[in-house]
């Protein structure tokens, strides 16, 4: 059997089958124009896009791990509290000495002990995942209270603070050449390469079996369109400092669960168990052990988040990781994951945790106030969910 595609037979329709997919890369850049006007271009300096980074990399991070939650038809409404106790613990295990490779294992392996605490009651007990994270959101607040006791845990050094602040060009003593620090060139090319073959050997798959997919104008489209996104940050961190850990270290996560999704047996079962649960369950897949295995996922990645965030602040706070979720779940919409279920892609919800990073950083260089910022994403989440049920309605799909 062949693949199929998509109907291209004029424009209007190619525009309607594939605006959903490309319609945050758009916004991004409309965002990055607006912002520039608003601060004299400010935000487009190599400076404030590594910095952007450095502060608002634990959406990313968290993102990734959201978006497979909400596929699978759950929330989490825990990550800023889970984040700020494994924050604590791992901060505590740092200053024993392990040194930073054995304290991000350990905060990965704290966050997976959670997320798998939470997936059995979700999967196993079938309790509503909001409720099961609520509890969670409430628990792990007042057990980081309880283990910080109520004050900061300050690092005994800067060493931690590398994989949030850190520059790999500066780490490995790289010299500039010309005007641009090389490696995050490297990063990028080695990135981008490592992406198209495995997307063309999926197209390719895909098509062997009879999957519908897209045009090949509009595959090249996205492609295109991540590469310039891609090499357009490796140019303004090449400029300023190098290549920021921080960044490596999402790159990494990014391929890891963009390949998980969608070249393994697993991410199909995550797919169809979040489009229709019963159906999944009836065509043979374990349902509840494929929530247990998202929730596992989102567990670790909030560790991982967890240390970013704790060595972006150089100290473990009692009240760190206040509204993760907002950020982590707007990240999410806003990058075209559905409300419904079913549908999702990693490398949409970091364009729209691009989208939500810019927003915050140009708010913050207009010197809006906390207050209004928060207002601004609450409205911008709301507008993302309506968005998306406006769409599948007049789709037919809700």
């Amino acid at each position: 059997m062949s693949g199929k595609t998509i109907n291209t037979s004029d424009i209007k329709t190619l525009i309607k089958n594939n605006i959903r997919n490309y319609s945050m890369f758009i916004m991004l850049a409309l965002i990055m124009i607006i912002f520039g006007f608003l601060t004299d271009w400010v935000n487009w300096t190599p400076r404030n896009f590594t910095n952007i980074f450095f502060q608002f990399s634990y959406v990313l991070i968290l993102a990734v791990g959201m978006v497979m939650v909400i596929i699978v038809q759950g929330i989490d409404l825990s990550v800023g509290s889970v984040c700020a106790f494994v924050g604590a613990l791992s901060a505590m295990l740092y200053n024993t000495g392990v040194g930073l490779p054995v304290t991000l294992l350990g905060a990965l392996v704290m966050g997976g002990v959670i997320g798998a605490f939470q997936g059995v009651w979700v999967a196993y007990a079938r309790l509503p995942a909001f409720i099961v994270t609520l509890a969670g959101m409430l628990l792990f607040r007042g057990l980081t209270f309880f283990v910080t006791k109520m004050n900061p845990i300050s690092l005994k050094d800067t060493g931690y603070s590398l994989i949030s602040t850190g520059v790999l060009d500066e780490i490995l003593k790289v010299n500039k050449i010309g005007d641009y620090f090389p490696l995050a060139f490297v990063a990028a090319v080695t990135i981008l390469l490592i992406f198209f073959i495995t997307e063309f050997l999926s197209r390719k798959k895909k098509i062997a079996n009879g999957f519908e997919v897209a045009p090949l104008s509009m595959f090249i489209v996205k492609l295109v369109l991540i590469s310039l996104l891609t090499l357009g940050l490796a140019e303004r961190f090449a400029r300023y400092r190098g290549l920021p850990v921080v960044a490596l270290v999402l790159g990494i996560t990014v391929f890891i669960f963009h390949f998980i999704m969608n070249n393994t047996v697993l991410g199909r079962y995550i797919y169809a168990v979040g489009g229709n649960p019963r159906s999944a369950t009836l065509s043979g897949i374990n349902s509840e052990m494929v929530t247990f295995i998202v929730f596992c996922f989102m567990g670790g990645i909030t560790g991982l988040a967890a240390v970013v965030s704790t060595g972006y602040m150089n100290s473990a706070l009692p009240q760190a990781g206040n509204l993760f979720e907002l950020d982590a779940i707007a990240a999410c919409y806003v990058g075209g994951v559905s409300a419904g279920g079913g549908i999702g892609s990693v490398v949409g919800v970091i364009v729209g945790g691009l989208v939500m990073s810019t927003i915050n950083n140009g708010m913050s260089l207009k010197n809006m106030g906390a207050d209004w910022q928060t207002v601004v994403k609450a409205s911008i989440l709301l507008l993302a969910v309506f968005y998306d049920v406006y769409t599948r309605r007049k789709a037919g799909l809700a």
